[in-house]
């Protein structure tokens, strides 16, 4: 009897202690993944890895339209994985990386007899700031008023984005990238110019895993814009003002990369690692500030916060705005951060303009706008609200709102119709990029632009179409069969493909398009001065805002 309770005792004790051990290898065991994590997180920040988005702006920006997959940072610095794309190995079973037998070595875990074992992802260094060796990726020419890009080869890279997961990239290709046909991608892989892992593709077949890093070479042409300088208005040890013409975007964004005021300040006055301290539209012109350190942003934004910063823009608006001062607080609402489109609704978020009529010349009216609050479009939608649009607003101007053009906030039709008929009319004259678009942007998740809602008519339409092939002319100079294009196959194709301006592959080289006239790429909206603690910087008057300017 006693010796059966010695040995209940025993086997009792060997259960806890199995237990406790089991506890505590959960507890610690479970926590190794997110401590790995953790530790990685804070290597790739010591060494320059996972940085923040806004130094020389968004680093995301032009990582969409007829692209593959991702963020379209090149390589060396500069480069930004996907947020939430690139997971940690040490999270992931399937990448996990075992115990390394000595110091120093690692070694991979390895797969099943015959299966695609994944490297862990790449430590990479922070920050968002362009060199030297992406300023060297093509060069500018002048042209009939405009600045010119000439074509160029582009890498675009992403990691695995979890739901490709298990997807072929056939299966990720012609459902999230249909801007070009299946054909083109097979074209491409026999080209060489799809990697998986920096290994050549050969088949779209091949299924995606977790942390799969992705890089497709393609053919890159950006849209032209004004031949306007980027003139440098100020310059000290904190911070440099200049004055941004219209059309230039501030930093890379859509189809634009080196036609941006962050490329022409980093190419042709050496100036590098900006931080943009506020942001224009594209189509506004005028006084734009960049920290040269992000202490100076940090403090400067924090100036922001706190409403201790005066900003005065200059527009020119339809008809005649009432004489006296004008307040509007309407809300103001985002109806599509991808199209770039928003609109007065009691749901937006709360905002304030203060208009003062300068002059008035019969037709159109010169407008001072202070906003007191830094919402989207937040000067041009108010000014819809008030039924004075700027006069050449190509978005809030728009016949797309219906007859009233949004006066009063009376927009008679949904915004998925809103959206519908903007796309429509702007891809009937062929400026999608004045909604930040490009043809890839259509689907998946927007309405297609080939079925207008009631509201703008196919007589509508057809004028549009008219005009815009009178204006733009864009052409086709020949289909092409994919199939029977001859190409170079691996790295031979890479290395001759090196500063071509035509590629056999690229839809664009056989698009004959007509150009802008200079003046179509002027909206009028100018930002004329901003004044802080201890700074003011002014810009001159456009044209446009002059007594004596006449229209056409």
């Amino acid at each position: 009897m006693w010796l059966g309770g010695r040995l209940w005792l025993q086997d009792l004790g060997q259960v806890c202690f199995n237990l406790r051990r089991f506890t505590f290898d959960r507890t610690w065991g479970g926590r190794r993944g997110p401590m790995a994590e953790t530790l990685s997180t804070g290597a790739e920040a010591a060494s320059g890895l996972g940085a923040p988005a806004q130094q020389n702006g968004d680093a995301g920006g032009d990582a969409r339209g007829e692209q593959p997959p991702g963020r379209p940072e090149p390589a060396g610095p500069g480069v930004e994985p996907a947020p939430g794309d690139a997971k940690q190995a040490a999270g992931s079973g399937e990448q996990a990386v075992t115990a390394a037998p000595g110091p120093g070595k690692r070694k991979k875990r390895r797969g099943a007899t015959g299966e695609r074992v994944v490297p862990p992802p790449k430590k990479r260094r922070a920050g968002v700031s362009f060199g030297d060796e992406h300023f060297a990726e093509t060069s500018y020419y002048f042209e009939g008023g405009l600045r010119k890009v000439r074509p160029y080869y582009f890498d675009f890279r992403t990691y695995c984005k979890g739901r490709w997961v298990g997807h072929s990239l056939l299966h990720v290709f012609s459902t999230e990238f249909r801007a070009q046909p299946l054909a083109y991608y097979e074209a491409a892989v026999r080209a060489g110019r799809l990697h998986l892992n920096e290994e050549p593709v050969q088949d779209l077949s091949v299924v995606l895993k977790d942390n799969d890093f992705l890089r497709n070479t393609v053919h890159r042409h950006e849209p032209p814009v004004t031949a306007e300088p980027v003139r440098l208005l100020a310059e000290n040890e904190d911070v440099v003002v200049v004055d941004k013409p219209s059309s230039i975007p501030v930093h890379p964004c859509g189809r634009f990369r080196h036609n941006t005021v962050i490329f022409i300040l980093g190419k042709e006055h050496k100036l590098k690692e900006l931080h943009p301290l506020h942001r224009l539209d594209r189509l506004t012109s005028g006084v734009l500030m960049f920290a040269k350190t992000a202490a100076v942003s940090e403090r400067i934004h924090e100036q922001v916060r706190d409403r201790q910063l005066e900003k005065e823009y200059m527009c020119r608006v339809e008809g005649e705005f009432p004489a006296e001062e004008v307040t509007c607080k309407e809300p103001i609402l985002v109806v599509s951060y991808k199209v770039g489109v928003c609109r007065v609704d009691p749901r937006g978020k709360p905002c304030e303009t203060v208009f003062q009529r300068l002059s008035y010349n019969g037709h159109s009216s010169v407008v001072r706008c202070q906003p007191l609050t830094g919402r989207t479009h937040q000067i041009r939608v108010h000014l819809q609200f008030l039924g004075h649009p700027i006069l050449n607003d190509p978005i809030y101007n728009s016949i797309a709102w219906g007859p009233s053009r949004g006066r009063g906030g009376h927009i008679p039709k949904t915004d998925e119709e809103l959206l519908r008929d903007l796309v429509a009319e702007h891809q009937a004259k062929q400026s999608l990029d004045v909604l930040d678009l490009c043809e890839g942007d259509l689907s998946p998740g927007l309405p297609e632009s080939t079925a207008p809602s009631s509201g703008l008519g196919k007589d509508c339409l057809g004028e549009l179409a008219a005009s815009a092939q009178k204006m733009d002319g864009a052409v086709e100079a020949g289909p092409q069969d994919l199939d029977t294009v001859p190409l170079a196959s691996g790295k031979a194709t890479e290395i001759d493909v090196v500063h071509q301006e035509t590629d056999p592959l690229c839809a664009e080289c056989r698009l004959v398009r007509q150009d802008p006239l200079p003046q179509d790429l002027v909206m009028f909206l100018h930002a004329l001065r901003y004044k802080g603690p201890g700074f003011e910087y002014f810009s001159p008057m456009p044209a446009w805002a002059q007594d004596d300017w006449q229209e056409d």
